[in-house]
């Protein structure tokens, strides 16, 4: 496969495949790695012999939104977010909101941190090889440790598992760059180089990249 960082393309017979230089699988790993750090646990495993109904009515998670916005973003309230009608009583949406939250919010943690596990072990599992071929043959490289790089090919359902984690990353980032609208991200490539946000606002660019070929490749 010819390489071309930044972009997935489909592999044959399903799924998708691209190629990262050394760089690039570092900083996605980086920051998977604070995406972990900043859901935390999930929710605990049931006891083997536990009835799964019993299970289910005993959800008993967080019943308050997260006061960090990254959170926030990422854990939203289920009712009375924006755009909604007005015409409801604020106090019966924080209470439905509430009880939704107690009993979704833990199994969602626990998926996201099992979608970013997903990313950080397959990132994990990949051979670099000279010339970003792939890692199957990384001894027919000339290049030096600039060009170190590996193909990585995602089937099953690890396509699904780093869109969700890359969708969670954006999240993040927008809530630290305080980014509310979609078409603010253009603003963004005008920022000068001496921004203290720049390199977040690059990486938030650069996530956004892979995450629509991604998507358009799937």
């Amino acid at each position: 496969m010819e390489r071309e960082t930044g972009t997935f393309v489909p592999l044959e017979g399903g799924g998708a495949a691209i190629a990262l230089d050394e760089i690039e699988i570092q900083i996605l790993r980086s920051l998977v790695v604070q995406l972990l750090e900043l859901i935390g646990p999930g929710a605990a495993e049931p006891a083997e012999d536990a009835d799964p109904l019993a299970v289910l009515f005993a959800a008993d998670g967080p019943t308050e939104p997260p006061s960090d916005p990254a959170l926030a973003r990422l854990f939203p309230d289920a009712y009375g977010g924006p755009g909604g009608d007005g015409k409801a009583d604020p106090e019966e949406l924080r209470a439905h909101s509430a009880e939704f939250r107690r009993f979704t919010e833990n199994d969602l943690r626990t998926r996201k941190r099992e979608d970013a596990l997903a990313v950080v072990r397959s990132l994990d599992a990949l051979v670099l090889d000279e010339d970003g071929d792939n890692g199957d043959n990384g001894d027919n490289g000339e290049g030096g440790d600039d060009d170190r790089g590996a193909l990585l090919e995602l089937t099953g359902e690890l396509p699904l598992r780093w869109l969700g984690s890359l969708n969670d990353l954006r999240l993040t980032i927008a809530a630290r760059l305080e980014i509310t609208e979609d078409d603010e991200s253009a603003t963004l490539f005008k920022l000068p180089d001496d921004d203290p946000r720049k390199p977040m606002v690059m990486a938030y660019l650069w996530l956004g990249g892979l995450q629509e070929t991604l998507i358009e490749t799937l």
